[in-house]
């Protein structure tokens, strides 16, 4: 199976730009596009946090009709930009949202299990993994201990180094780990937040960041280093599961030349 992953939209009113400069409305289009495009198609989207600038109705709204056209099943969880309820109001046939106090859910249809976890403190930049959302994975994973599983939420559980960025990370990562290094089905945990394409080793599988289908954060490791974004091409990841291996692929959204072929008549081309 594919699984596509799209990440960190920042969706604002059409006219309205994020940070006085990204018309996020204007980036989704070509990035709905580009999934709908790809051959093979994947059997499912995971969009990891951040839906909208400022989790405002009239956000989710527009977000409700740039999402339309796309033509692959699509799941959505909070980031830290997000408003839990009026995400629920703008996709009212997306029941998986539920009504608790945390939108945590299971997907079981596919042979990958995933399981999406809610990092969103309200009117906070950083996240959380409380006792009851710990709770809630603990028993999840304790359901299907041998079935391969992906984790998707929208802080990742581990610093990146990108210092500004490290200051509103994850609350309760600690615990997670606890819990995750107990199974070893647990194939990949994927997150946005940060707005770029990250790797790291956690709790005996793999983390991993998503970029942005708008602006990255900017690749700054100095532990001074400001709070600041550029405009580097937009982004999304492909997970593909197969043979009980999950891979992975960055791939850049936007217009470019080719493909061209390396070789013609079977010989490598010299010329």
């Amino acid at each position: 199976m594919l699984i596509a992953q799209i990440t960190d939209l920042h969706i604002r009113q059409p006219g309205r730009k994020a940070y006085r400069v990204v018309e996020t409305d204007r980036y989704l289009p070509p990035a709905i596009a580009a999934l709908n495009a790809l051959a093979p198609r994947p059997d499912v989207v995971l969009i990891t946090g951040d839906a909208t600038d400022f989790g405002r109705p009239e956000e989710y709204a527009t977000l409700a009709e740039l999402l339309a056209p796309l033509e692959i099943p699509w799941y959505l969880i909070p980031g830290n930009h997000d408003d839990r309820q009026a995400m629920r109001d703008a996709f009212p046939a997306h029941d998986y949202l539920g009504d608790g106090p945390f939108i945590q859910y299971a997907i079981e249809r596919f042979p990958l299990r995933m399981l999406a976890l809610d990092t969103l403190v309200p009117g906070e930049s950083h996240g959380e993994l409380c006792a009851e959302r710990l709770d809630w994975l603990a028993t999840r994973l304790a359901e299907q201990p041998e079935r391969p599983t992906l984790i998707f939420m929208h802080h990742p559980p581990f610093a990146t180094g990108i210092a500004h960025m490290d200051a509103i990370g994850l609350a309760g990562a600690t615990g997670m780990a606890a819990i995750v290094a107990d199974y070893p089905n647990v194939e990949r945990i994927i997150c946005g937040h940060v707005h770029r394409t990250i790797f790291q080793r956690f709790a005996g599988t793999i983390a991993s960041c998503c970029p942005s289908t708008a602006h990255q954060v900017a690749l700054d490791l100095r532990e001074d280093g400001p709070s600041a974004f550029v405009m580097e091409p937009p982004g999304y990841q492909l997970h593909l599961w197969r043979a009980n291996e999950l891979i992975t692929h960055h791939g850049v959204i936007g217009d470019h030349a080719g493909p061209y072929p390396f070789h013609e008549e079977g010989d490598l081309i010299d010329e």
